[in-house]
């Protein structure tokens, strides 16, 4: 079955060019290349972010978030046999390459999809397997990968001349790359039923198996099969069948390593058959699923959409994002936080370690609980998965402070000032100790800055 990515939904309804088959010349401003990136942990999440959206779109997730890995879609040819981004942008432009570079600085980093559902397909249009790895080699070293995704479906996934083409370039450069001491890990992302992959799919694997090419993850896209189901249930359900496929292949890996090559890609929210719903329960499903068996990656259709008015289901801002990321730590959320420290010596803590949003933030003798374990991701504040938040976004004095769903508004941005203030962006006023007092269970609140002692924070 062909996936036909819906991409950015545009309130004017307008699509970007590439889904109209448009493809138009643009000069933009050029870069050097990106520097280099940190590489990827055993698990982790990559959502699909649509570059026609603005560079800008990867640190406003990352700081909502704190997710720092993503995927960028799409590179296609430009023309014949020039790789562009999204068929219109150079490789090298300079709002791209910056935001990567800025991923980079905070430890995240990224994953650049060739394919999609859409435009030129670089296996397609180059004639051989010379000029087609040239390309993969120019975006390669431009944007300074470790990671590609080979994003294959439609037409171009039974061409099978396009898709040994592909396969030799791939594990030509793996060799070559491999001989300068650099790594180059290659995924292939492909449809699936709820009964596993089709014979095409089946067909390009064993055809990069022969051509000596190390796919180190299959990522199968868990969406659009037509009739209404559980799609959570549907997505375990091809995960599964994934993995006796891939045992069928690659007969000497362990269950283990098999688990370890598979990603998993739904459509979040509404599919392109609107029966077809991926929830939030959904996602939190197969995110406990993927972390039960070691899956290696989680991603999503696409990072756009992780919003309600656009998945057309219930949801916070960045929730999906939020559920596939604590697949990087084993699916318990962030790890690795710190006390913070306040008035009489007492912790920031989350009351009775209650991870549900509304849940106050107060003061308590600390005890190195998770609910006292905080990571300053961004201008966020986060524990047990989610963030400080002032409620309901208010401004006034008095306005309490609890947890809640990560979403990037300005309720969750926090700035360090002079005397160990901590300033909530949205207000301008401080993260301060009602009373003040330090008894336990003492509520914070925002209040104007003061520099007095209830008002001070160490980290």
């Amino acid at each position: 079955m062909i996936r036909f990515r819906r991409g950015l939904l545009l309130a004017a309804g307008v699509l970007p060019l590439v889904a109209v088959g448009v493809v138009v010349g643009v000069s933009t401003p050029a870069v050097a290349a990106a520097n280099p990136g940190p590489g990827f942990p055993a698990h982790y999440a990559a959502p699909y972010a649509e570059m026609w959206n603005p560079p800008s779109s990867l640190m406003a997730a990352y700081n909502a978030t704190g997710n720092k890995y993503y995927t960028l879609a799409f590179i296609i040819s430009q023309g014949v046999c020039n790789a562009s981004i999204n068929g219109d942008t150079a490789i090298t432009d300079a709002g791209w390459n910056n935001a990567i570079n800025s991923l980079r600085a905070v430890g995240g980093d990224v994953i650049a999809s060739f394919g999609g559902a859409s435009g030129n397909e670089l296996g397609v249009s180059c004639p051989s397997v010379s000029t087609l790895q040239a390309q993969y080699k120019r975006v390669i070293d431009q944007l300074n990968l470790t990671r590609i995704d080979l994003d294959i479906e439609g037409a171009p996934l039974n061409d099978t001349a396009a898709n040994d083409r592909r396969n030799q370039a791939l594990a030509n450069l793996q060799q070559q790359y491999a001989a300068a001491g650099r790594t180059l890990a290659v995924h292939y992302t492909l449809p699936v039923n709820p009964t596993g992959l089709e014979s095409n799919s089946i067909a390009l694997l064993n055809n990069a198996k022969s051509r000596g090419l190390n796919v180190s993850v299959v990522n199968i896209m868990t969406m659009d099969y037509g009739p209404a189901m559980d799609m959570g249930a549907a997505a375990i359900q091809a995960a599964n069948a994934l993995h006796t496929q891939l045992g069928q292949i690659w007969n000497t890996k362990t269950s283990a390593q098999l688990w370890a090559t598979e990603g998993n890609t739904p459509m979040i929210g509404v599919n392109d058959t609107a029966a077809e719903v991926f929830t939030t329960g959904n996602a939190q499903s197969l995110e406990n699923f993927a972390a039960a068996n070691g899956i290696q990656l989680l991603a999503f259709w696409a990072l756009g959409r992780d919003n309600q008015s656009s998945s057309g289901t219930p949801q916070s801002n960045y929730q999906f994002t939020n559920i596939f990321r604590a697949i990087a730590s084993g699916g318990t959320g962030p790890s690795g936080g710190t006390p913070i420290h306040g008035f009489g010596g007492k912790c920031v803590d989350v009351a009775a370690a209650n991870s549900a949003n509304g849940t106050a933030i107060q003061l308590f003798t600390c005890n190195g609980t998770n609910a006292q374990q905080w990571t300053h991701t961004g201008t966020t504040f986060r524990a047990l998965g989610k963030c400080m938040d002032v409620t309901s976004a208010g401004t006034a004095n008095g306005t309490t402070v609890q947890l809640w769903d990560c979403n990037g508004t300005n309720a969750q941005n926090w700035t360090q000032g002079a005397n160990g203030r901590l300033v909530n962006s949205g207000s301008g006023k401080c993260l301060d100790a009602t009373g003040p007092s330090s008894a336990d269970g003492t509520r914070l609140q925002i209040w104007t800055c003061a520099g007095s002692a209830n008002q001070s924070w160490t980290l």
